[in-house]
């Protein structure tokens, strides 16, 4: 880029800017408030994210020392031996072949990590510690320097440090025991040093895309007429209802400013497709805010059959030669719950549903076969996920 096509990108991004903030300022003057938004308007950072900049997963083998005798049981464990006597060669130390070695304050341990986009070499990272093996606790141990690799096999960081555990296992001569939360796991915050970069092509090409994290046209739409009002017609063009392509200037300075723009743009979300969830475990129902309800008429009570047993005793009179006997006497009885019929008229929102509802006194079983009984007379006008 030259030097004259630089400065018109910078000139384009300064004025982008204040017109952000000039839009701010005439809202905050005329009402009185800090912001003044749409409805249901949304941060463009928290609708999106920028394709190839995103987290790698890593993960890594090691082992924790220093436990008080709530490590490993290696007669069970044979892998944490092999990885201690792997660790004691690279200093010179053979054991002896045929050795009965017993490590009780030795774990082998799984490490895993995120690593950040934009990470570099020098900076840490958080990583997660949890037995492999039977050891008891974690608690007090240390974890000695151990690769963490990519899905490539790739070493992207080295971990070591002292665990952070949460939960505690306390174990009495008599066989009683408490264990709270998980002592078998914990963390080593900072405990990873970042030992190679991962590209993420953030620099390259003239255009990025924005993918949105659910994907709707209508919101598609708003965002990429928000960026083409504000920075010109072209800019951003919509790929389907989950990405859009915009321009982006080749200098990367200029490339994080124009990011730094567009990233808080105030962007409207449209209204997301009409769901009823039902958890049918706990009882639990969401029903979203565009859910109607066709004309339908529903009545919903309950019937209650009780059968009691009174046998009665028969006694004969005196010398007709009669025996005592046991009678059995039935009594049944039927209660008919009185709810009253409620109807829904055509496009019924879901302010009238609930109070319809309520004022039957439905419970959360009863209206989940109230909304799976509208399903299916196709009077429900929403998708019923149950999970």
């Amino acid at each position: 880029m030259t030097t004259v096509a630089a400065g018109h990108a910078r000139a384009s991004i300064r004025a982008a800017r204040g017109k952000i903030l000039g839009m701010t300022r005439s809202c905050v003057l005329l009402l009185g408030v800090l912001l003044c938004l749409p409805a249901q308007a949304e941060r463009l950072k928290d609708l999106a994210s920028i394709q190839g900049v995103r987290s790698n997963q890593l993960v890594g083998y090691g082992l924790v020392v220093g436990l008080n005798g709530s490590g490993d049981q290696t007669t069970q464990t044979p892998f944490t031996i092999q990885t201690f006597n792997n660790m004691l060669a690279q200093f010179g130390i053979k054991v002896p072949e045929g050795g009965n070695v017993q490590l009780k304050n030795v774990a082998a341990v799984s490490i895993h990590a995120d690593l950040p986009a934009f990470a570099k070499p020098g900076q840490t990272i958080d990583v997660t510690i949890s037995s492999i093996g039977n050891a008891k606790s974690l608690r007090g141990g240390s974890l000695l320097m151990a690769p963490l690799k990519g899905i490539d096999g790739n070493v992207y960081a080295i971990a070591q440090g002292n665990l952070v555990v949460g939960g505690f296992d306390a174990e009495g001569s008599d066989g009683s025991r408490v264990t709270v939360n998980v002592p078998s796991a914990g963390r080593i915050p900072g405990g990873a040093t970042v030992e190679r970069p991962v590209p993420s092509g953030f620099e390259q090409g003239n255009t990025l895309t924005l993918n949105l994290n659910r994907p709707d046209f209508t919101t598609a739409k708003n965002i990429v007429d928000h960026i083409n009002e504000l920075l010109g017609p072209g800019v951003a063009q919509a790929v389907d209802g989950g990405s859009i392509r915009v321009s982006a200037p080749l200098d990367p300075n200029q490339r994080v400013d124009y990011l730094s723009i567009l990233e808080n743009l105030e962007v409207e979300v449209g209204q997301a497709v009409a769901k009823v969830i039902i958890n049918s475990r706990t009882g639990t129902i969401v029903i979203g805010q565009n859910v109607r309800v066709q004309p339908a008429a529903v009545t919903h009570g309950s019937l209650t059959v009780t059968i009691t047993e009174d046998p009665i005793v028969s006694q004969p009179e005196a010398l007709s030669g009669g025996q005592t006997a046991v009678v059995p006497r039935s009594r049944v009885s039927a209660e008919q719950e009185a709810k009253p019929m409620f109807k829904f008229g055509p496009g019924t929102t879901l302010d009238e549903i609930v109070r319809a509802v309520n004022e039957v006194g439905a419970s959360p079983s009863d209206l989940m076969a109230i909304l799976e009984a509208l399903k299916q007379a196709g009077a429900l006008q929403a998708d019923l996920i149950v999970i």
